[in-house]
């Protein structure tokens, strides 16, 4: 069997801390979509690690972890990130694996990544700028080149002919940057990805699962981000949702047992794009102070907001969570006033889904006010350590969302989880 952990929001929920809580309990970790645009940030040894690719079992003895299919791999990204995990002692010769079938980034997706966003003015995605959307766009262009590919003696021939095709688009672009160096250290971590593990991930992976072995799937980004079910346009290019977990990955939907739905007790987004509970006010900037609400891959700050049921719900439903996880709650801790929005207003009407094209119809959230506990939960233990408003709070988003939340992060500590179920 295979759970999945996955994002619920606009990303940076803290799925990797959640991750990290549950690996222990696995036999295989696999990341099944996205790039080095995620970020997911663990804390190992009272220190701060950020993962961008590697999947967030790797700390763990004796779990291995897989890159699958579906992700689209940066191999400069990776080899910084294998120095950083090395120094805690991890040999990731023996723990991580990569499916031979996983898109590379080449520098020239950097490129065309960055020449776009400018070429868009104030019309901007707010991409990362890692190449990861022009990576997809090969890949679905069939264009692209595989982490297998690396094994075969015509890759650099494959490599020049599909530089040169971006070298024209570069050219229409005007785009003056010299990327060199680029290309330099590519080559570079190209060499230290061969000496890793190379595998046709969807035998790894089905042979784990034919053994008995428990398997967790990671997602990267969030449900809203996801490129058919987000805010589109402002979404990532990759399937975020549990249906990612098949394509990316290679396994049949059967073999999915758990839909685990991470978010936050309150709301982020990175970037641009519709946002409908955004605070741009004096307590906006509370919770993004509190909460420490900077990007783990950028360092942008993130938009802050009130927690959104509607496109909670709506996540719920799309993705077949059968259990929630609510993490940064403690960042509530000094609010006297909560608010929870329960439905849009779209051109005077009152609706509980999720509008066609949400930033052209604009939808004003309608809120349902909650009395903050404005107390310190960080030492709690147990659902009953935690303030009866508190309670009141979680017990009303479950009776609304009919998905019950089985665990709260009440700091950001490794071991900073209270099991409700």
């Amino acid at each position: 069997m295979i759970d999945v952990i996955l994002g619920l929001q606009w990303g940076d929920e803290g799925k990797g801390k959640i991750v990290d809580y549950f690996a222990k309990e696995y036999d295989l970790i696999a990341r099944f979509q996205g790039g080095p645009n995620a970020g997911h940030t663990l804390y190992v040894n009272n220190q701060k690690v950020v993962l961008h690719q590697i999947p967030s079992g790797v700390f763990h003895s004796g779990v291995i972890n897989l890159i699958g299919n579906g992700v689209v791999l940066d191999p400069v990204t990776l080899k910084k990130e294998a120095e950083k995990v090395a120094a805690f002692g991890i040999d990731l010769k023996k723990n991580l694996f990569i499916s031979d079938r996983t898109h590379l980034i080449l520098p020239t997706h950097r490129a065309l990544d960055k020449a776009s966003e400018i070429s868009k003015g104030n019309q901007k995605i707010g991409s990362t700028l890692k190449g990861i959307a022009p990576a997809y766009m090969d890949k679905t262009g069939r264009n692209g080149l595989r982490v297998g590919d690396l094994l075969d003696k015509n890759f650099t021939t494959a490599y020049i002919k599909l530089r040169l095709k971006h070298q024209r688009l570069l050219d229409n672009f005007n785009f003056q940057e010299d990327i060199s160096s680029w290309e330099e250290e590519f080559f570079e971590a190209l060499e230290f990805l061969k000496e890793l593990n190379i595998v046709h991930g969807e035998y790894f992976i089905n042979n784990y699962l034919k053994e008995g072995k428990k398997v967790l799937a990671e997602g990267a980004q969030g449900s809203m981000l996801d490129i058919d079910f987000g805010t589109f346009p402002y979404v990532t290019s990759s399937n975020t949702i549990s249906a990612g977990v098949c394509s990316g990955l290679g396994i049949a939907p059967q073999q999915i047992r758990d839909v685990i739905g991470v978010t936050k007790a309150y709301c982020t987004r990175v970037g641009s794009g519709p946002f409908p509970t955004e605070l741009e006010t004096e307590t906006g900037e509370k919770l993004r102070k509190i909460g420490n609400e900077f990007g783990a891959t950028t360092g942008r700050p993130r938009r802050c907001g009130w927690i959104d049921l509607v496109a909670l719900q709506y996540a719920c439903m799309i993705n077949g969570v059968t259990k929630l996880v609510m993490t940064k709650s403690d960042v509530l801790d000094t609010f006297k006033e909560l608010e929870v929005c329960t439905s849009y207003k779209v051109n005077g009407k009152e609706t509980n889904e999720i509008p066609f094209h949400m930033d052209r119809q604009k939808p004003e959230p309608v809120y349902q006010q909650f009395a903050g506990w404005d107390t310190s939960i960080d030492a709690a233990g147990s659902f009953t350590d935690l303030p009866a408003k508190m309670r009141e709070y979680v017990s009303f988003i479950n009776k609304y969302l009919g998905v019950d939340i089985h665990y709260i992060s009440n700091g950001p500590g490794r071991d900073q989880i209270i099991k409700i179920k």
